[in-house]
C-alpha cells in the first residue's frame, strides 16, 4: 500500500504524555507532522511539546468528557487549520481477581479505553471528515486473546476492536479510513506498573512465547508510524501478532483450560494483589478524579 507522507499533516495523539503517546508524537513530529497532543498530565504534556521539532500545542482534557474533547477539536482545528491523523492511545489498566477488583478502578478501565476512544472520534470525526483523513485506534494483544486477572483491560480492548472495525465500515465511502493498533507487551510505565506485583509479574513470565516477552518500545512505535504512513485498517507494533489473528478463534477454550491451572496454582498467593489502576499514567488519572470532585 503506497505511503501518505507526513509532511505538513496535522497528528492528534490523545495519552501523549508518556509511553507510546510520547515517543508517537516524537516519531510523527521527526517526519514534519503538526502534533497536538492531549493527555491529563499537563506539566508532562508541555515537557513533550517543547522538545517536539514541528510546531505543537498541548491540550489538558479527560478523553471521556464529550464538551472537553468536543472543545479541543474545535480549539485544534482553530490552531493548525485541519486535523487529518487521530491517535486515540489514551488508556489505562488494572489487575487482579474479577471478584476482588476495585469496583471503580474496574469502571474507570472500560470509560477511558472503551468510552473515551469512542469520545475522541467522535470529536474529530467532522475535521477528520473534512481531511479525509486517519483515525487509529490503539487496541491490544488483550483484544484477540482473553486473560485471567485482566478482566477489565481485555473487555475495553476487545470492545474497542470491534467498535473500531464497525465504524470503518460506516465512514469509508467519506474517504476516512479508520485503523487498529495492536501491542504486545511494550516496555511502557503500564506495564512497569503492573510489574510491581509479584504475582502479576510471575504469571506474565509464564505465558507462551512470544506473549511472555516484554518488547522494546521504540521499533513498536516505529511501526505504528508505519501502518499511519500507510492509513492501514490493521498496525501490529510486534511482527508475530498478525498471525494471532487466524488463531484467535481457538483461545478463549485454551485460556480456559490452561488459565484454570494457573490460578489454582496461584490462589494462595492472591490476597492482597493491588487492585487499583497501574503505573504513572494510572495514577494520574486517579490524582484528576480527585482533583476534579473537590
Amino acid at each position: 500500500m503506497s505511503r501518505v507522507g507526513l509532511e505538513g499533516q496535522v497528528a492528534v495523539v490523545t495519552g501523549a504524555a508518556r509511553g507510546v503517546g510520547e515517543l508517537l508524537a516524537r516519531k510523527l513530529s521527526a517526519r514534519g507532522a503538526k502534533v497536538a497532543l492531549v493527555g491529563l498530565e499537563e506539566e508532562a504534556l508541555k515537557e513533550v511539546s517543547g522538545r517536539l521539532h514541528t510546531d505543537s500545542a498541548h491540550w489538558y482534557a479527560d478523553v471521556t468528557d464529550h464538551e472537553a474533547m468536543t472543545r479541543v477539536a474545535r480549539e485544534v482545528k482553530e490552531r493548525f487549520g485541519k486535523v487529518d491523523i487521530v491517535v486515540a492511545n489514551a488508556g489505562v489498566a488494572n489487575g487482579g481477581p474479577f471478584a476482588d477488583s476495585d469496583p471503580e478502578a474496574w469502571r474507570r478501565v472500560i470509560e477511558v479505553n472503551l468510552i473515551g476512544s469512542a469520545v475522541t472520534a467522535r470529536a474529530f470525526l467532522p475535521v477528520l471528515t473534512e481531511s479525509r483523513g486517519y483515525l487509529l485506534q490503539i487496541a491490544s494483544l488483550a483484544a484477540i486473546t482473553p486473560a485471567p486477572m485482566m478482566t477489565a483491560y481485555c473487555a475495553s480492548k476487545a470492545g474497542v476492536e470491534a467498535y473500531a472495525h464497525s465504524l470503518r465500515a460506516e465512514v469509508g465511502h467519506q474517504g476516512v479510513r479508520v485503523g487498529v493498533g495492536y501491542l504486545s507487551w511494550t516496555d511502557t510505565d503500564m506495564v512497569r506498573g503492573a510489574d510491581q506485583d509479584e504475582v502479576m509479574r510471575e504469571l506474565r513470565q509464564r505465558l507462551p512465547w512470544p506473549a511472555n516477552k516484554t518488547y522494546p518500545l521504540g521499533p513498536a512505535v516505529d511501526r505504528i508510524v508505519a501502518g499511519i504512513e500507510r492509513r492501514s485498517a490493521h498496525v501490529y507494533g510486534q511482527r508475530w501478532l498478525r498471525g494471532m489473528q487466524g488463531v484467535r478463534g481457538y483461545l478463549p477454550a485454551l485460556i480456559g483450560t490452561v488459565g484454570q491451572r494457573e490460578m489454582k496454582r496461584f490462589a494462595p498467593r492472591l490476597q492482597g494483589i493491588r487492585t487499583g489502576l497501574v503505573g504513572a499514567g494510572g495514577a494520574a488519572d486517579e490524582e484528576a478524579r480527585v482533583t476534579h470532585r473537590h
